[in-house]
């Protein structure tokens, strides 16, 4: 297939995402590409619209700004949490990150970043939130049936899903 790639095409790509020190938060290398149904909201915008108009075997570099990633960083997002409430095994340090639930039960990771003897508080901002993002990126494949879950094949460990 030549036909250049537009929303709702199911697609499947190679790529790194790196910050803008250069370090790499993700890739798929060594792993199955990542495939996705453009235009879904399966991704971050920025990953999302920059594959539109590319062919398969098409590689590009893009700007991902935090209005098309991640989002800003919210000084009001962060919880404080009785240290009583966090379990005894958990060996607390401030940068470790947990696992929080929002209201409807969705795993939130959360960076604990003072602890007291009454309480931890903890950074519920994504950790890519505020970050300006390059990705390059390589379109391996067009025209593929899309898949049944909710998130990409590289799943929501994928530094580019939004989360299921």
């Amino acid at each position: 297939m030549t036909d250049t790639i537009k929303a709702g095409d199911t697609i499947s790509v190679d790529y790194t995402g790196k910050k803008q020190d250069g370090t790499v938060f993700d890739s798929s290398e060594g792993k199955q590409p990542l495939k996705f149904t453009v235009g879904s909201g399966m991704l971050i915008q920025g990953f999302d619209e920059a594959v539109v108009g590319m062919k398969p075997g098409e590689s590009k570099t893009v700007e991902v700004p935090p209005d098309q990633g991640y989002g800003h960083r919210h000084d009001d997002a962060f919880v404080n949490i009785p240290k009583a409430q966090i379990p005894d095994e958990i060996p607390l340090s401030e940068g470790l990150v947990l696992q929080l639930q929002d209201p409807q039960g969705r795993p939130v990771p959360a960076t604990v970043t003072e602890i007291t003897d009454e309480s931890v508080k903890m950074d519920i901002n994504h950790m890519l939130a505020g970050e300006t993002l390059t990705f390059d990126i390589t379109v391996r494949e067009t025209g593929l049936t899309p898949d049944t879950q909710d998130c990409g094949s590289g799943g929501c460990e994928s530094g580019s899903c939004q989360g299921c």
